[in-house]
C-alpha cells in the first residue's frame, strides 16, 4: 500500500532546514532561466509586433536591413501602379517611402553612445504603419524641422525629451512629440519628415524602403512575384510583420541559446544539490525507513514516497523561482539589433508558457535529484535499517 502524503508533508516540516536548502537552490535556477526566457520573449515580441501581415515591405534583394537598401524613383513609381495597393477614400495610396539611418546618442544610464534609428517618413507613414499614436506633444508638421521620438528610446537616451533640440549634421530639429506603437520596435526610433530630414542622410535616388498596404495578406506574395518578374528591379516584397520578425532572429536565438546553456549548467548543479539533500534526508531517516518496511510498506511505496517528496520540493522551488522573476515583467531594457546595428528597447515578458516551462524544468530537476536517493532508501535491508542508531 502507498505511504500517505501527510507523511511527506510532516517530514518536510520537521526537517525544514534541509527543505529550505533544496527549495532555495532550485528557486534560484528557475528564476535565472525564467528571466532569460522573458528577455528573449520580450525582444522577439517587440520585433514580431512591428508591422502588419497585409503590409508589403519592399527592400533591396539580398539585403537584411533597410539601412543598406535602396529603392529608386523609377522602381517605386512602377510598384505604386500595382492594382492591389489599397487607396484611401480620398484616392491617396496607402504607401510610405522612407529613408533609414542610425545616429549615435548618449545613454542616460552611463553617458556612453548608442546607435538610434532615425527614420525619414512621409505623412502617410502613421496610416500605413501599425498602431502609431502620439502620447505627448504632437505629430511633426511636414515641411518643418521637427521630429517625434519613440517612448522607449526617449526614456533611455539623452537629448530627445519633449521640447528639446536634436542636432544632426549641423542642423537642429525640435522634438515636438513622443509616440508609442503598441510595444513594437518603432518605439526605439526617431521620426522626421521625409522631405526635410531625408536629404540630411546623404543618400540620393529614392528611399531605403517602400511600405504599401495590400488588399489581403496573400497579395503581398503576388506583389513579390510581380517584382521578381521585372529583370531590372533587384527588389523583393515581404510581409512587414515577417520582415521585422526576421530582424529579431539573430538576437532572439542568441538569448535563447544562452538561456539553454545557463539552464543546463545550473540545472546540473541544482540536480546534484537536490540529490545531496535527499541523500542527507535518507541518512537521517534510516531507522524510520526500516520501521516502515517492517510495518508492511513495500519497497515501491518507499521509492514513490521519496520521489514524491523530492518532486514536491522541486515544485515549491519552481513556484518560488517564478515569483522571484515576476517583478521583472514589464521591465524595460535594450539590446542591439544585429541587422541594423541600432538599439532596440523592449520589455521583459513573463508569459504563461514561460511559467509552465519553468515549473516543468523544476519538476525534472526534482525527479532527477530524488531518484537515486529514493532507490537507496527502498533497497535498505529491514533488519539493518531498524538496528541503525
Amino acid at each position: 500500500m502507498p505511504l500517505p502524503l501527510a507523511y511527506n508533508v510532516r517530514n518536510v516540516r520537521v526537517r525544514w532546514r534541509l527543505t529550505l536548502l533544496a527549495v532555495g537552490g532550485i528557486a534560484l535556477v528557475v528564476a535565472v532561466v525564467a528571466v532569460l526566457m522573458a528577455m528573449s520573449q520580450g525582444f522577439a515580441a517587440a520585433m514580431r509586433g512591428t508591422g502588419r501581415p497585409d503590409n508589403a515591405m519592399v527592400v533591396g534583394r539580398g539585403t537584411n536591413s533597410e539601412a543598406m537598401s535602396t529603392v529608386n524613383f523609377d522602381h517605386r513609381n512602377s510598384i505604386l501602379t500595382h492594382p492591389f495597393i489599397v487607396r484611401r477614400p480620398d484616392g491617396r495610396l496607402l504607401a510610405s517611402w522612407e529613408w533609414v539611418t542610425v545616429i549615435p546618442l548618449p545613454r542616460k544610464s552611463d553617458g556612453r553612445r548608442t546607435n538610434v534609428t532615425f527614420r525619414a517618413v512621409t505623412d502617410m507613414a502613421r496610416n500605413v504603419r501599425t498602431g502609431i499614436h502620439v502620447v505627448a506633444g504632437r505629430y511633426f508638421t511636414p515641411g518643418l524641422d521637427e521630429v517625434i521620438v519613440g517612448r522607449r528610446i526617449r526614456d533611455r537616451v539623452q537629448g530627445v525629451e519633449l521640447g528639446s533640440t536634436l542636432r544632426y549634421r549641423r542642423k537642429d530639429y525640435n522634438v515636438v512629440g513622443v509616440f508609442e506603437s503598441d510595444g513594437a520596435a518603432f518605439e526605439s526610433e526617431i521620426w522626421g519628415d521625409f522631405d526635410v530630414v531625408g536629404p540630411r542622410f546623404g543618400r540620393r535616388g529614392g528611399s531605403s524602403s517602400l511600405v504599401v498596404r495590400m488588399q489581403t495578406p496573400a497579395d503581398v506574395a503576388a506583389l513579390d512575384a510581380w517584382i521578381r518578374a521585372q529583370p531590372a528591379m533587384p527588389l523583393r516584397a515581404i510581409p512587414e510583420d515577417r520582415y521585422y520578425e526576421d530582424q529579431a532572429g539573430g538576437v532572439a536565438k542568441t538569448i535563447t541559446f544562452l538561456a539553454g546553456l545557463v539552464a543546463g549548467v545550473m540545472g546540473v548543479g541544482a540536480v546534484f544539490g537536490a540529490m545531496n539533500t535527499m541523500y542527507g534526508i535518507v541518512a537521517t531517516r534510516t531507522r524510520e525507513i526500516g520501521t516502515l518496511r517492517a510495518l508492511g510498506f513495500s519497497r515501491r511505496a518507499v521509492l514513490v514516497s521519496f520521489v514524491l517528496e523530492s518532486s514536491l520540493l522541486a515544485i515549491a522551488g519552481g513556484v518560488l523561482g517564478c515569483l522571484l522573476a515576476v517583478p521583472l515583467h514589464g521591465y524595460s531594457t535594450s539590446t542591439a539589433n544585429l541587422q541594423s546595428f541600432s538599439e532596440v528597447a523592449f520589455a521583459f515578458r513573463i508569459t504563461p508558457a514561460i511559467v509552465v516551462s519553468s515549473l516543468v524544468f523544476a519538476l525534472v530537476m526534482g525527479l532527477l535529484g530524488g531518484l537515486l536517493p529514493a532507490l537507496r532508501a527502498a533497497r535498505l535491508p529491514i533488519a539493518a535499517a531498524v538496528r541503525e542508531a
